[in-house]
Formats: structure tokens, sequence, C-alpha cells
């Protein structure tokens, strides 16, 4: 559907401005008076009010199912519902006119190489601090600054590659800079993820528009990348690292791996051996030549920075020292951070580059010059009190991070006054601005919000290149002073209108000469092999746990809604099924119901469907990058799904059984994507290892847990019957044996039958092979593994099964049964100890055996 319908254009009272109104004192990019959009917002607003309030309801909810099959998440830490949060993107994007858009890209120029110069010279000359630029106190007190930093040489001219700046538009109109990102800059990512989505619920606007494209930066920021590595690498293999998936930005993380085709590793994958960086490969050791951080400096390296970091990489910093690895931005870049230098850049800047800042910043006071104190404590209501670093608040001053002095009591404000008062030199203070307001679509109307524009640079060999827009942020609540998204904060698409139609740009780039594939894309990294090896057991454990639940259901309504007894040949069956899942005797039938319930919702219980799924998306979330896009939709479902069974008080209803469907729909849509979609190589060998010895041990754990011990024939039908469902054999069975059902039929056709791919001897076959294409099993003798696997084979190609239904006197069980599945049991268990054990072995970093005294920020 068209958002261009026929319009007047001459009215510009359109029905979605007549109730918008601009707050006081703001700046409104919308409207430049009373509902009379400005110029180059005209087009969008008759385009939007053709379409309607009712089609724009519709628009938002696709936006947000888009953004749910996406995954696209943002951490929120200490959050009492959930850490992993859907990404709130509001679709009615920010316009920006080209001309103004100029002047925005110059300052962010500017301040990107204007902060470069300052972080080559605080590391070393020192010209600003010994010409008094910049108070020594400003520098050395910032938990930022290393001088392990000191004197590391940087081959390219701009070592800070990467930078991002928050921007605002004050009331009266004029652009600002609140804050520089310099260490690990986010946002990027989720820019090009709001663009993605935005362009699919408003394509043809987004067509008409002339939106500048955001591919040439991140095509320049890989290209920078490969620049930067170390004399002579021709071929750089550059990694992504990011602390893990419990990082608030781990989505981007993932998402920009995907994107620019580089792997995404976690500290434990590398390690430091004579100076040079390696990933830890399956295949061994493999050099790192440039690391793109998404980690921040104190957690980046424990031997120079904060000893007990668990997810940093131990000799990071001499190795970066010596040359041998390039890092993008460097360690000790987060100074410049620090807002205390803000007021000192005008003269900085004259100093460098012989002219003012193109793009001032918001008004600043650093509490270390007695007159800014004095100001600062004549004026507080007006002004909102930061530490230079947040660092500092994590010792003696951890309740002051960013205060609003409007805000506190009589009591607080004196208390705030002391803390200042006692260490002037760690605090600044920065004007309040109106920050100028930008329309979002807020229940079924249009509506001003304040706004913050953070937009990205990335080096290149002559200057900086600017990411044409970028993220704008807005608040959730009216009153709401602080723009983040811990505390609910919403994004936008930022569209900078270009004067004519833009050249389409892609992240590709053509070569007349022959490539070769990446080195590093057929191998893993021992975490990824691992949490692949365990997505495929989740997803094939969480599988089968369904198929039964949906006949243990099944059964329960045959048997308890007409009322029988608990006692009875017709629960008897019901019981034994339960009890071979649970693994646990069940005495009544309200014992049956309850234990059923956890099954199913208990998440403390490692056998429920809760607990499954929750760990199959654990698995899936560490391996994101190395998903499609089509996969992680199928299990965005399998969240959903979880969700929904999370909220529900009870579950012993009939519609429960069409979310069990739309479970396993989620489940069978993965691992049929996994089998047609992924190459065969090492990615797929762990996760269909995974699957299939996952498989073979619920197979042998079903069968002696529910046939090992003889039951009435009514009972017994209902366990074969069970199995064969649970197994996804029921229609191969009846195809050979018609309606005949019985004990010997179904242990030839789930053990021995070699051409059925649910056997168990199918399953020894296929593992064979994979075993076979593990790293290190190329070798003259039979590995351990290979040990195991022929004998499994071995003991049950010999099998009678005639021998197996026979029941022992003495102890009245299938003794031959229970003993071979066993036996097989113990071989598929030492096969999984023996395959994490060679190929998931993690070894703990060097740590310092005592923290630095430096640790306390001061």
């Amino acid at each position: 559907m068209s958002e261009i319908e026929p319009a007047d254009e001459t009215n510009h009272n359109n029905s979605l401005l007549e109730h918008y109104r601009s707050m006081n004192y703001h700046y409104d990019e919308l409207c430049q008076s009373e509902n009379s959009p400005r110029k180059h917002w005209e087009h969008f607003i008759q385009a939007l009010d053709a379409l309607g309030v009712d089609e724009l309801e519709h628009r938002r909810r696709e936006a947000h199912q888009k953004i749910l099959d996406n995954g696209v998440s943002y951490n929120v830490y200490e959050d009492p519902q959930e850490t992993d949060r859907p990404w709130e993107l509001d679709f009615i994007p920010t316009l920006i006119e080209s001309q103004e858009w100029a002047l925005i890209e110059q300052g962010l120029i500017q301040r990107a190489e204007l902060l470069n110069l300052i972080f080559k010279d605080i590391y070393g000359p020192r010209e600003l601090i010994r010409k008094g630029l910049i108070p020594q106190e400003v520098v050395y007190q910032h938990p930022g600054f290393s001088r392990a930093c000191c004197g590391i040489p940087y081959e390219h001219p701009h070592p800070l590659v990467v930078y991002a700046a928050d921007i605002v538009r004050n009331a009266s109109g004029e652009f600002r800079i609140l804050s520089d990102r310099t260490q690990a800059p986010s946002g990027s990512g989720y820019a090009l993820e709001n663009r993605m989505v935005t362009s699919r619920i408003l394509p043809s606007l987004f067509r008409d528009s002339q939106v500048h494209r955001l591919a040439l930066y991140f095509r320049t920021l890989r290209m920078t990348l490969a620049s930067i590595a170390p004399e002579g690498i021709e071929d750089p293999n550059i990694v992504i690292l990011s602390p893990g998936t419990h990082n608030e930005t781990y989505f981007e993380h993932a998402y920009l791996a995907n994107y620019l085709g580089m792997p995404l590793v976690q500290g434990s994958d590398l390690t430091v051996r004579k100076g040079q960086v390696w990933l830890r490969s399956l295949d061994g050791l493999q050099r790192v030549h440039v690391i793109l951080r998404r980690m921040d400096d104190i957690w980046s390296d424990p031997l120079e920075f904060k000893a007990d970091s668990q997810i940093g990489v131990s000799g990071l910093l001499e190795a970066a020292r010596n040359g041998h690895v390039v890092l993008a931005n460097p360690l000790g870049c987060s100074v410049l951070e620090n807002p205390g230098l803000i007021p000192f850049l005008p003269a900085i800047a004259k100093h460098f580059l012989g002219a003012g800042l193109l793009i001032p910043s918001a008004e600043t006071y650093w509490c270390g010059n007695p007159d800014d104190l004095a100001y600062v404590l004549d004026n507080l209501d007006s002004l909102v009190i930061k530490g230079i670093s947040p660092l500092i608040f994590r010792g003696r001053f951890k309740d002051i991070r960013f205060r609003f002095p409007e805000k506190l009591n009589e009591s607080e404000t004196e208390r705030l006054v002391n803390t200042i008062k006692a260490n002037p030199d760690l605090f600044v203070a920065q004007c309040r601005i109106a920050m100028s307001t930008v329309p979002a679509y807020q229940d079924g109307a249009i509506v001003p919000k304040p706004s913050i524009l953070r937009s990205f640079a990335v080096a290149r060999d002559d200057a900086y290149v600017v990411l044409p827009g970028g993220l704008t942020r807005i608040t959730q609540y009216k009153d709401q002073l602080l723009i983040s998204y811990q505390t609910g904060g919403i994004s936008k698409d930022t569209w900078v209108l270009a004067s004519e139609p833009e050249k389409q740009v892609t992240l590709w780039t053509t070569s007349e000469t022959a490539v070769t594939a990446d080195k590093s894309e057929g191998s893993l990294s021992s975490r990824i092999a691992e949490s692949l090896f365990w997505l495929g057991r989740y997803a094939e454990r969480s599988e089968t746990l369904v198929r039964l639940l949906r006949k243990i259901w099944v059964k329960w309504i045959e048997t308890f809604e007409y009322d029988q007894q608990f006692e009875s040949d017709q629960c008897d069956g019901l019981q034994r099924l339960v009890e071979g899942v649970l693994k646990t005797k069940v005495s009544s039938s309200s014992q049956l119901e309850r234990e059923f319930i956890a099954l199913v919702q208990d998440p403390k219980r490692h056998n429920s469907l809760i607990f499954n799924l929750q760990s199959l998306l654990k698995a899936a979330n560490s391996v994101r990058e190395r998903l499609s896009g089509d996969s992680w939709y199928s299990i965005s479902i399998i969240k959903e799904q979880l969700h929904d069974l999370r909220g529900k008080r009870s579950i012993m209803f009939r519609e429960n059984l069409e979310e069990l469907d739309a479970i396993i729909g989620a489940l069978m849509a993965f691992s049929g994507l996994s089998m047609e979609s992924l190459s065969r190589d090492q990615d797929w060998v762990f996760l269909d290892l995974g699957r299939r010895i996952e498989r073979s041990q619920n197979l042998v754990e079903l069968l002696r847990g529910c046939l090992t011990e003889p039951c009435s024939q009514s009972a017994e039908t209902t366990l074969l019957e069970s199995l064969l469902v649970g197994s996804e054999s029921l229609m191969t069975y009846r195809r050979r044996y018609r309606s005949n059902l019985h004990l010997r039929g179904v242990l030839d056709l789930l053990l021995l039958d070699e051409r059925h791919p649910r056997s168990l001897i199918y399953q020894l076959s296929q593992i064979q092979l994979h075993v076979q294409d593990l790293p290190g099993q190329k070798k003259p003798r039979l590995t351990e593994e290979e040990k195991l696997i022929l004998q499994a084979g071995t003991r049950l190609r010999l099998v009678d099964i005639t021998e197996l239904t026979i029941t022992d006197k003495d102890t009245t069980q299938r003794s031959n049964l229970f003993e071979l599945l066993t036996e097989l049991d113990d071989c598929f268990m030492q096969l999984s100890n023996k395959i994490s054990g060679r190929y998931f072995t993690h070894i703990q970093p060097a740590r310092q055996l005592a923290p630095l005294r430096r640790e306390s920020g001061l």
C-alpha cells in the first residue's frame, strides 16, 4: 500500500496536527508555528495524514512485530521482569534537511579530529598539560587515563577509529554536543536495524524522500579496519570483541558481526602468546591482527586494568604496545569521554586547528575551577551535576552518578553540596538544555517528545566519514529528564533528506582480481562449538518433550474427563509414561497432575519444558551471529511462546494444546532451516552432532523408563503409541505394520531399522560421520570417540529382538532389554563427555595476584 494519496497541499491544518502542541521553551523539529509543519516535513505529514489513524496503528504493530521477529533486544540491568527486553522503536522517523545536516557533519568531523589529536597528545608529548590548556587534575584523576598506555606507537594517523557524539538542539534552534563516546561507541548497529524496519514499514515515503543511505559508513569501517593492521599483513584477521551475551548491547555486537562478516569473539576465545593475540579455534591457534573493541577499557585486560575481570584478555595491552595487534578504539581512550575536558575544548581547538568549534558543547563548568565552583553552587537548580567519570561512583560517591538538583529535597541538596566541596576536581555541572522535540506516535496521535541524536564517525586515511543520520532517542514519559534506554527510552530512525536522488551504495565491493574465502569462516572457537552442540541438544530435547506432553495431555483428557480411577488400567499407561519422562514414581492422580504441570512450567526442573526452552534460547543467543534471519525468526517465535507459557496460571485446559502445537512448529522450522541452510562445515557438524546424541539418549532413556517393566496390554498399547509419537515414528510404523501394535515391531523400528532416520542405529551412523569430520580425528588408530561408537553399534547389531521382549521370571523385568539400554546409555554418556573434554574445555586466563592501587578511581 502506498503512503502517498491525493491531499490538499495548501491545507496545513492536517488532522494529525490538529491536537499537536509543541512544548513550551522547546524548539520543535516538525512545526515552525502552531499546526504549520516546516517545509521539509510537509510531504511526510501529508502522507501520514492520508493513511489515517487506523492504518498508522497497523504500521505501528507491524514495526513492533518485525522487532520481535528479528530478535532485536536491549539488555536492561537489574530489571525484575526480564533483562532481554525487546528494542523500542517509534516508526515515525526524525527528518533533517540536507543543509542542516552539512553543518552537523562538518561539526562531527572537526570534533573527531580534535579528540584524536587530544588522545595522541595525552599519551604522547602532553603539550596541552604543559601549556596549561588542560588542568592536569582533569586528566590524571580520571579513571580512564592509564599510564600503561603512554608511548604506544600508532601507524595510522587516526588511532581514534570510531567516534560518536550525543547532539541536541536548544530552544534557539542551535545544535549543541552534550557528550562524546570514544572507547566503545554503541548504537550504529541499532541505527541500521531501525532503518531496515522503518524503510519496510514506510517504503514509498522512504523512496520518495531521497534519504541518504547508511552503507557507505559501514563500508568505510570495514576498509579502515583492514587498513590499520600491523605492517606487512595483507589479509588481516579482524574480530569483534564483545563482553558477552549479558552486555546491554549484545544484539548490536552480533548484528554487526553478521553484517560486516567478522567473527564475534569473547575474552575467553582469545589468548596472548609471545606478545601476539591468537584466536583459540578447533583447528588450533589463529593469529588476530585487528580487534574492533566493544568492551570498556577497564574490563579489557586484567593484567593492566581491573584485576578481577573475567571477560578480558590477559596481555592484550602488551600486544598492542608491541604493535602486534591494533585495537579500534585503542585502550586508554575512555579518558576522552571525560566531561571535565569540555570547558577546555574551545581553546584546544584554536591551538590544534586554529579555529573555534563548529558545534559548541553544552555549557559546562568544571568545579575544580574556583570561579566555576562558585557559579555552580549559586545556580544548582538550573544545572545537571555529573562526575568526571561514572567509575568514580563505584566508590564513596556511588549515589551521585547523575543528579538534577531541582529534584532534590533540602537534605539531599546539602549532602550534594558538601560532596562537591570536598572533591571539586571530580565534578562538573552542565546547563540544562530544553531539548528540541520531534513527532512520535503515541496512543493514536502524533505528539512531541524531547530528543537526543547520537551520530557516528569512522576514520579513513585522510579524514572521518559520518553516518548520515544516526540514532534518535526520545523520552517515554512526559516529565522524564534523562533519556536513556536503561530507563525506558525509545529509539527513532533519522532520515537525512538529500537534495537529489541518492546513488545506491552497498556494503559489497567489486574486484577484478580473484578473491579467496575468509580463513576464519570455517574455524570455530571452542565456546561457539559448545554453544552449537548444546543448541542442537536442547532443540532436540524440547522437540521430543513437546510431542510427549501433547500425547500425555490427550490421554489425560481421555482418562480423567471420563471419571476413570487412578488405579484403573486406562490410567496405568499414562502413569508409566509420565514416570518414564520424569524418572520418578507417581502414587496418586493429584501427584500425577502436579508432576505434569511441573514438567511443563517449573523452570528449576532440568527436564521441564520451560527450562529446556530457556536453555535453547540462551545457546542460540550465544551464536546468533551465525544464524540466518529466517532461523532467528523461528527462535523469536519460540521466545514468544515461552513468554506466554510463563504467564499461564494453569495449563490444565484444552486450548493449551494449541500452544504446544505452535512451539513444535517453531522447533521444526528451526530444525528444517538448520538442515537445509547451514553449509556442511564445523557449525553444522557440532549442531547436528548435538542433536543426534540427544536423540539417541532420549530414545534409550524413554525405552528403559517405559518398557523394561511389563504392564497390562492396554497400558502397554498407550506406552508404545506414545513412544512412536515422541520419536516421530507413528506414521512409519503404521505403513509397515498397519494396525498391529506390538513390542517387537516397535523395538525393531526404533532400534535396528537403518532406513528409518529416527532409529538408534541410524543416529549412530550419522554420529560416526560427524565424529570423523571433527578436528584431530584423522589418525591411523581409532580415537576414544570412534571406539565408543563402534562398541555401541556392534552391541546393537548383534542383538536378538525376540530376547529383548522376554520377561525374567525372577526379576519380573525384561532384563535383556534393560541391560542393553543401560549399556547404550553409558556409551552415549561417555561419548558426550569425551567430545566435551576434547573440544569444549576452557582454560582460565592469567590474572593479577593483587589489585592495582589505581583501581580506586582517584
